[in-house]
């Protein structure tokens, strides 16, 4: 009965299933805990069985990075119709908020998986361009065209896409998470580590670590998007919501 039980396992696994078991592992567990072997036990197969569906840890690290990319395309897919509505009136660029909208959906699964954003910055960087996941490819040619549909050169469309890009992901990894020092101190000077600061040698570090805490990321994502775009050129046309010319 055993034996009957462990072909019927694998045969509902998948890729999306797969990927979708990394990603809860490593949102509860943090990454370090990603192996093939837990992630196997996990799903209740043996650890052979994935190699299936990916070609071992460097593949799962791959695999968590278009995990990610799907989960904001497909929040980009759900919300468009509410876009275009919320846009009818709108009296800034459409490309700009198309941009903005790519950004929110972009953080939204950041606050969902933020343990996987490291990856997400990094993981890329190793990876050419033309092997990068699907959801990768779809996301990075949605933004050119919109930014081609708004009439923007080669240049400028790079130009405006490497700061979107730069600001978005550093907005986002700046963690106030990471400046407590201990959760379960209830003295902030305690819980925040200020005491290991000398007051002497970091008198400003020791100021500002407090502000850390109550940084608005979603706030400071939009207002600072808002800022880095207006200084971009003016756009030629913008049709991306068949609003402008042809």
């Amino acid at each position: 009965m055993a034996e009957h039980s462990k072909p019927e396992r694998r045969r509902r696994l998948s890729r999306p299933v797969v990927l979708a078991a990394a990603v809860a592992l490593v949102d509860r567990e943090g990454l370090a805990a990603l192996t093939m072997r837990r992630l196997a036990a996990d799903l209740g197969v043996e650890p052979m069985a994935l190699y299936r569906y990916t070609d071992g840890k460097e593949g799962l690290l791959d695999g968590l990075v278009e995990a990610f990319f799907a989960e904001v395309n497909e929040r980009l897919r759900t919300s468009v119709e509410r876009a275009r509505t919320d846009t009818a009136s709108a009296a800034e660029p459409l490309w700009r908020t198309e941009l903005r909208r790519v950004a929110r959906a972009f953080a939204c699964v950041v606050h969902a998986h933020p343990e996987v954003l490291p990856v997400v910055a990094v993981r890329p960087l190793s990876v050419p361009v033309a092997r990068r996941s699907e959801p990768w490819l779809q996301l990075t040619e949605h933004v050119f065209a919109v930014l081609a549909r708004a009439g923007f050169d080669d240049r400028a469309a790079l130009t405006i896409y490497h700061t979107f890009v730069s600001w978005t992901l550093g907005c986002l990894l700046v963690d106030k998470r990471q400046v407590v020092d201990n959760p379960e101190e209830p003295d902030p000077v305690l819980r925040l580590g200020l005491h290991r600061l000398s007051a002497a040698d970091y008198p400003r570090l020791r100021a500002l670590v407090p502000r850390f805490v109550e940084y608005d990321d979603e706030r400071e994502l939009t207002d600072g998007l808002d800022s880095l775009l207006s200084r971009m050129p003016e756009a030629p046309r913008d049709a991306f919501y068949d609003r402008g010319t042809s």
